[in-house]
């Protein structure tokens, strides 16, 4: 025991984290069950890169493009219709409603928009506003019973997109960039296409690496030329003379890794150096869209200003998942679906801008092979309510935001063809058969992709993280090949 007047705060600290109390707080929580599992730290400093990985399973789908529709698409107009709403059009709600904006807030029942059923096998009904995507509907699985139960845009784009309604964590294509690695190693393995008329709600975070090395985070795209910024290297530096200094910079960077070994964050930026000089010219061959036929340019809306531009952009999705790219995520403009108001003129818009080339890209993949190994999804962070909001005339009203039952859909890479499935009420507000929850949504991509919802972790704070991260998930097997 040392002597009072030499007890220093830091000893007294020292002494009480080995003393008793703390064995006895430990057994303690032990009993409880609270005390996390300690992690065996790996034998050797791991290391990152993008080589192709080993998958746990045999994988079904090696691509994936995510059509995001940033805002929240109205399923009850486009693919879960509800005639109990046309019937009771204007009449008050008889339940209770989940509101997100109180202040514009109403009970009067808001009728959907009508639907054309596809003489398929299926039969499922899409909304007039989707001719395109009645076509293929025999392609595709309709999940309409989505939950995040978190009704703020933020909150549920990090559900869908980080597995966890807080921010700070590594999104999905990140995840399949770990996982996964690159099958190019000329190009990112996870690209991000946005829309020339802004980012959607949380910027950059859509396509962060989060905890994950920095090495795994989205490479943007830009929708304008030139796509890719400083490319090319001054009419000085260019061939011999670039080759010569890139290299002299590569013994530069091993020497300086040498001496810092398992800096993640050095490591990452001089990976970012090398892919961007073989990037040079292998991106610029990737988003060169002249090379395409006029017809492939047309299945696709180029030639109509309406859908011209998102066309765009899903033809270079596929390009580049063509050429090895793993992951490729084609965001709408902030809010571009959030129709508070002026629901009957937005959402025609919004519809036209999208429905042509995401329907033709499931097309164009399906008739070039790819499909079978890649998995297309479109959707949003929400769908909407049953009831009016902004009760100030006809061509002002509008749905508010619902988390609790909306409709997303998913083609190719192992999802079945012509499939629906899950159920909202008789009124849209709540999935109340086959509830698929964004952790369910993760496990069943993962799986198709060979990988273990449960076993694709890393270790942050001497702790296993992951996509999932140890919520209750199922993989959703009724709605796979």
């Amino acid at each position: 025991m040392l002597p009072h007047s030499l007890i220093h705060r830091r000893d007294l600290l020292s002494a009480a984290t080995f003393g008793f109390g703390s064995l006895a707080l430990s057994w303690l929580l032990k009993q409880e069950q609270l005390l996390a599992e300690p992690v065996k730290p790996p034998l050797g400093k791991p290391t990152y890169d993008l080589h192709p990985k080993p998958t746990h399973a045999p994988p079904k789908a090696t691509a994936m493009i995510s059509l995001f529709m940033q805002g929240g698409p109205s399923h009850i107009d486009l693919l879960d219709p509800k005639p109990e709403l046309t019937r009771l059009d204007g009449q008050s709600f008889p339940g209770d409603i989940k509101y997100d904006n109180a202040a514009q807030a109403s009970s009067k029942i808001l009728g959907g928009r009508r639907s054309i059923k596809k003489n398929s096998e299926v039969g499922a009904d899409v909304s007039e506003l989707l001719p395109h995507l009645a076509q293929i509907v025999d392609d595709i699985t309709i999940i309409r019973s989505m939950h995040t139960g978190v009704n703020n845009h933020g909150q549920s784009i990090d559900a869908l997109n980080t597995g966890r309604a807080v921010g700070g964590r590594a999104s999905l294509g990140s995840w399949m960039a770990y996982g996964l690695g690159a099958e190019s190693q000329n190009l990112p393995a996870f690209v991000a296409l946005t829309d020339p008329d802004g980012i959607p709600v949380l910027g950059v975070q859509n396509w962060s690496n989060g905890f994950l090395p920095s090495l795994y985070q989205g490479t943007v795209i830009r929708p304008r030329e030139p796509r890719i910024l400083n490319l090319d290297p001054p009419a000085v530096l260019r061939g011999t003379p670039q080759e010569n200094y890139l290299g002299f910079l590569g013994e530069l960077n091993r020497e300086h890794l040498g001496r810092h070994p398992g800096e993640l964050d050095l490591e990452a930026r001089i990976a970012s150096y090398e892919l961007a000089a073989r990037m040079q010219s292998a991106a610029k061959e990737a988003v060169d869209i002249s090379q395409e036929t006029a017809a492939t340019q047309a299945l696709y809306g180029l030639d109509r200003p309406e859908t011209q531009e998102f066309g765009t952009r899903c033809l270079i999705a596929r390009r580049l998942i063509e050429r090895g790219v793993r992951f490729v995520q084609v965001y709408t403009r902030n809010q571009f679906w959030d129709h508070h108001g002026s629901l009957r003129t937005a959402l025609p818009k919004a519809c036209l801008k999208i429905d042509r080339p995401a329907a033709a890209l499931v097309t164009d993949l399906k008739q070039r092979g790819l499909l079978d190994s890649t998995v297309v999804h479109w959707g949003g962070e929400m769908g909407r309510l049953p009831v009016i909001q902004n009760d100030a005339g006809p061509e002002k009203v509008g749905r508010d935001h619902n988390t609790y039952g909306f409709t997303q859909w998913l083609a190719g890479g192992g999802f079945k063809a012509g499939c629906v499935y899950g159920a909202t009420d008789e009124f849209g507000h709540h999935a109340v058969e086959n509830v698929v929850t964004h952790s369910d949504y993760h496990a069943t991509l993962l799986s198709l992709f060979g990988l273990d919802h449960t076993k694709l972790t890393y270790l942050r704070n001497r702790q296993e993280v992951s996509l999932v991260d140890k919520q209750p998930a199922r993989v959703v097997t009724d709605i796979l090949a």
